[in-house]
Order: structure tokens, then C-alpha cells, then sequence
């Protein structure tokens, strides 16, 4: 099987902004002003859309991309920093709407998958909000959609608590400290910040993409808890999207794909078999 390391060296990179990059293994494909050309000759790629989690390392990132650039797919990277989650309208919302652009401005993606990580649920809500207000202009990116996958999906409830393990993973103290800053801003940047994380949490959970998904949870995750995924799960199944849910027994916050490979690769794999979305199953019975 071919290493991470090989594969990375196959790898055309685009940054399309700041905040995302464009991945593909196809040398014919060309991104000239964000658009990507020679499409036709690839016949049908899928495109990954990976919303990663805060403060995510590339390295770490590279190994989901991994799994996907297996099956056939490109891939567009979305990430945040600290900064935008805190200050939405100057942050993460221009971030959505640089995706969405990107995305209105690659039609030749007839498939779209989203895999998104903790804070990425919350980044794809902001991307919901700009797309329900402007359906006219998006609208074709919706109905390209196939499938969603969402790993650690972390509420607003719990952002106090994720946001400051994100930026100290290691140090209690500081977490403890951050998490008190946090509330606090919360409690008082209501305008500014609260109101959107709110506007996301309920676009994400009442008005996304009737697409089929999969919640990857973990029972000792405080952050993408077990209880808060069985509600988005209960209320995506009342609106007709058929949602699987795998559950590990004591994984980390997006450290389940780390803690238990094979299953998480077993269900994975399941569920883009049912979309129609496997290219190459030899791979997948390397991994498995």
C-alpha cells in the first residue's frame, strides 16, 4: 500500500484563499482564478469538502485526505483559526462564503461530499445561513451534495469547553482560564459573535442538506457529546435524512479515526458504499 508520505508527493496543491486548499492527484487538472479546468478528462471526480477541526495539524489532516484520494475523490480543505471562530462576522462567515464561491465556480463537481470535524459542523451552519439567504445564487451547490460525514460535531452549547482544548490541549490551567474568557465572551459579544454560533447550531440541525449522514461519536467525548449527537440524529431522521450513527467506547475529540482505525475506515467505507462512491475496493481491503 502506498505510504502517506508517497501519496503527498503526488499531490497538486492549490490555496484558493487563506483558509482553503485544493488537492488533487490528477496533473491535468489546472486551477486557473479558482476554477478548476481538464475536468472532462477525469471523468466524474467526486470532491471532498473537509471542514477541519481548530488548530488541526496538516499531517493529521493529510491522513483523511488519504483515505478519500484512494477512492478517486479531490479535495478542497477548509480550515479556521482561533481568531474567526471568536469574531464571525469578520471570520468565519467571510471563510463560508470563500467556500461557497469556490464551490458555485466549480460546477464540474457533480458530487459533492462534506467531511466536516467539531468546529466545522459549526463552519458548514455559517455556510447554511449565507445559502438560505441567497438561495438563488447557491442553490446549485446544495443539489450537488450527495453525502455528509461529521466527526466530534460539536454544539454551541460546548464551544466554552472545546475552544480552549483546542488551543491548550495539555495545560488545565490555561484551559481553565480560556474557558472562563470564553463564556465571558459569549455573555457579552452577543451581537458580534453569540448570535451566530446559535444561527448556525439551529440552520445545521433544522435546514441542511437532505442528504444521507454519519455521526462518528465517542462515549467519553465531552465536546461532540453522545447525547447532543442522538438529538441531531433523532431530528435529521423527523425531516427524512437517514442518519447512521457509529459510536466508540473511549476515544478522544476527533482522535477516533486514531484510536480505532479499522473500525472507523469499516464504517466509513460502508456508508460511501452506499452512495455509490467506492472507485477502488482493494484499497479498502488493505486498510480493513
Amino acid at each position: 500500500m502506498m505510504g502517506i508520505g508517497q501519496l503527498t508527493r503526488l499531490i497538486s496543491s492549490h490555496h484558493v484563499s487563506k483558509n482553503i486548499e485544493f488537492l488533487t492527484q490528477d496533473n491535468r487538472i489546472v486551477l486557473s482564478k479558482n476554477v478548476a479546468s481538464n475536468l472532462n478528462v477525469t471523468n466524474n471526480r467526486p470532491l471532498l469538502v473537509i471542514l477541519t477541526w481548530l488548530l488541526s495539524k496538516r499531517r493529521h489532516v493529510m491522513k483523511f485526505v488519504n483515505l478519500y484520494m484512494e477512492q478517486g475523490f479531490d479535495v478542497a480543505v477548509v480550515s479556521l483559526t482561533p481568531w474567526q471562530l471568536m469574531w464571525p462576522a469578520k471570520g468565519s462567515r467571510l471563510v463560508a462564503a470563500d467556500l461557497l464561491t469556490f464551490l458555485k465556480q466549480n460546477e464540474s463537481y457533480q458530487q459533492i461530499l462534506l467531511h466536516g470535524f467539531s468546529v466545522g459542523g459549526y463552519m458548514w451552519g455559517e455556510a447554511l445561513d449565507l445559502i438560505h439567504s441567497n438561495k438563488d445564487k447557491y442553490n446549485n451547490i446544495t443539489d450537488r451534495i450527495v453525502g455528509q460525514v461529521w466527526d466530534s460535531i460539536a454544539d454551541v452549547s460546548q464551544i466554552a469547553i472545546g475552544f480552549p482544548r483546542a488551543v491548550f490541549p495539555k495545560n488545565a490551567m490555561l484551559q481553565s482560564m480560556l474557558q472562563k474568557y470564553v463564556e465571558y465572551h459569549m455573555k457579552t459579544f452577543h451581537q458580534q459573535a453569540t448570535q451566530y454560533y446559535i444561527r448556525s447550531s439551529q440552520i445545521f440541525h433544522t435546514a441542511g442538506v437532505r442528504v444521507p449522514a454519519l455521526l462518528f461519536v465517542s462515549k467519553t467525548d465531552p465536546v461532540g457529546a453522545v447525547t447532543s449527537n442522538l438529538t441531531l440524529r433523532d431530528t435529521w431522521e423527523s425531516l427524512g435524512i437517514k442518519t447512521y450513527v457509529k459510536t466508540f467506547e473511549e476515544s478522544p475529540h476527533v482522535a477516533h479515526f486514531y484510536t480505532y482505525p479499522k473500525e472507523y475506515v469499516a464504517e466509513l467505507y460502508a456508508f460511501l458504499q452506499k452512495l455509490n462512491l467506492i472507485q477502488n475496493e482493494e484499497k479498502i481491503r488493505a486498510r480493513l
